[in-house]
């Protein structure tokens, strides 16, 4: 496969194709995951960082900002789906050599995430209030739900354009950079945090305010940054922007990017629907939630990136016929994440001392940590499982049955049984219902991965 890239003007060859498909498995994956695991950890940084911080304020501010994490985890998402939309069509041109539609599709797909970032701006300062106690929180809380995103709706065309940036990049199989650029944010993040949260030296303390300022401002450099980087910028021309060009580029985007963006908003809304569940058990039960949701997140990180690394192995190798390295990718990766999110449970119940006494500032919310610490990281073998079901399914070009699958453990299992879970025996019943959850869909995937890749394997012929 020949990729171009738009700052030189000849092609330059990348074994991307041979690899895939003819490299050993499971050290393909690792050499591509890596990069992505490196971002993903500086991009989950962010929040427990801002929930560490913000803890040192007390349990109603923590509880405040963890109603805000599904929203700006829709955010994020949608991002998410516009950066998918951007890679996948930006590759494309680049194999068939056409650098100026390349130009094009980048410098649009930028102004794009920039638009949507301004009305997301608009729409979400004018519906903090509503939103929010939609989600529960209570007139105690609503201060420092409005402080928060108030500040940090004015970023959010910040928060998206740098993740379209990276999909530019990582199109270019340039995954240093993005990793990097992360990195930095996150650090640059922390650094902040304690700056403008609690008022150190001339910064003046500005409590939660400062949580969410330091997000925008370092997301808003890195953005900057981005535009010194040389491949970045001899793909993006801003001269010439004819209307029609930019329509016929936002529709090509669209195309890709707003199943994928549904597609990543299910999670947040589920997430949110099972905030408001727990919202009724008290400000302890949803800062404990948050703070565990976080934790979640964060001990992903491997199922996140092989979710973005194994389809591309998938795709290539049903075009070429080769079915059993197919069934062999992903059952491996189905086994690896089972063995290896058990391991991290294992590890998380060593470190739950620490991890609860650093975050709970009450006996109540350290009893609704520890709780979640015990149920819900031990089904995220089986929710790995899921996870990259659904995103096999996508690689075999049926989004459709991928999406069922999504809506069957988000909102047929893990939302009712949450609440059952909370009737029954209140937030450990939550977590435990999540468990379970976890257990059935993970179950239902694997025979269905496994029965639509017996239907597309070719029948086994014998002779002699």
């Amino acid at each position: 496969m020949t990729l171009s890239s738009p700052s030189a003007d000849r092609p330059s060859r990348r074994p991307v194709r041979r690899e895939l498909l003819e490299g050993p498995i499971a050290a393909t994956l690792l050499r591509k995951s890596l990069p992505v695991v490196g971002g993903m950890i500086a991009m989950l940084s962010f929040n427990l960082v801002d929930s560490w911080f913000i803890a040192r304020l007390g349990t109603e501010p923590l509880a405040a900002v963890s109603f805000t994490f599904p929203v700006v985890f829709a955010v994020i998402s949608l991002a998410i789906g516009l950066g998918i939309g951007t890679s996948a069509v930006v590759a494309r041109r680049l194999g068939q050599g056409d650098l100026a539609t390349v130009r094009r599709r980048a410098t649009d797909a930028a102004l794009l995430a920039l638009v949507v970032g301004l009305v997301l701006t608009a729409l979400g300062l004018a519906t903090i209030d509503p939103l929010f106690r939609l989600l529960g929180a209570d007139e105690a809380l609503m201060p420092h739900v409005r402080d928060y995103m108030g500040i940090w709706y004015l970023g959010a065309a910040a928060v998206i354009v740098p993740r379209v940036l990276n999909s530019v990049l990582r199109a270019q199989g340039n995954t240093l950079i993005p990793g990097l650029m992360m990195a930095l944010a996150a650090l640059l993040n922390g650094l902040l945090d304690w700056l403008l949260i609690f008022g150190v030296g001339p910064f003046p303390e500005l409590g939660v305010q400062g949580a969410a300022l330091a997000t925008v401002l370092s997301w808003g450099l890195m953005t900057a940054a981005l535009f010194f980087q040389r491949e970045l910028r001899d793909c993006l021309v801003f001269r010439q922007l004819p209307l029609a060009d930019m329509l016929a580029s936002w529709r090509e985007l669209s195309r890709i990017a707003v199943p994928a963006a549904i597609t990543s908003v299910f999670t947040p809304l589920a997430l949110a629907l099972v905030t408001r569940i727990v919202a009724d058990h008290g400000h302890h039960a949803v800062a404990g939630f948050g703070v565990g949701t976080r934790i979640d997140a964060f001990v992903q990180i491997a199922v996140l990136a092989l979710s973005m690394t194994l389809p591309p192995l998938v795709s290539q190798n049903i075009g070429a016929a080769q079915h059993d390295r197919v069934r062999r990718a992903i059952f491996g990766c189905f086994g690896f994440v089972l063995a290896w999110q058990f391991g991290v449970w294992l590890l998380l119940q060593l470190l739950a001392p620490w991890l609860v006494g650093s975050y709970a500032d009450s006996d109540a919310m350290a009893e609704v940590l520890r709780a979640f610490l015990w149920w819900v990281p031990l089904g995220l073998g089986a929710q790995g499982v899921v996870i990259l079901a659904v995103s096999s399914l996508n690689a075999l070009h049926e989004p459709g049955r991928a999406m069922r699958l999504s809506v069957i453990r988000l909102f047929v299992l893990t939302v009712p049984l949450a609440w059952l879970g909370g009737v029954l025996a209140g937030p450990t019943g939550i977590f435990i219902g999540m468990f379970i959850a976890n257990l059935l869909i993970g179950l239902v995937a694997w025979l269905i991965i496994h029965r639509r890749l017996q239907e597309r394997a070719p029948p086994v012929t014998y002779s002699g």
